[in-house]
């Protein structure tokens, strides 16, 4: 019968696991969404770089959240 420190070390690495995943996806979703925000914006003011703003503000939120999140994980 398993013990309950085996139970705990499989949670453990398996939230480990969902952490580490989780800067997978991060990046890439701030990046898509600041340049889809970017490009709505486009089209309600008529303009056409507006996109490239969004596109910039989104990579630089994924790499802030991307560097909290890696350092948080690290921390614990």
């Amino acid at each position: 019968m398993p013990s309950q420190d085996d139970k705990s070390e499989k949670k453990n690495s398996w939230v480990q696991v969902a952490k580490y995943s989780q800067l997978a996806f991060v990046f890439p979703a701030a990046t898509v969404a600041g340049w889809l925000i970017g490009a709505a914006l486009d089209r309600w003011m008529h303009t056409t770089w507006l996109y490239l703003v969004g596109l910039i503000v989104g990579i630089v939120a994924g790499f802030v959240e991307l560097i909290r999140a890696a350092l948080s994980v690290d921390s614990k």
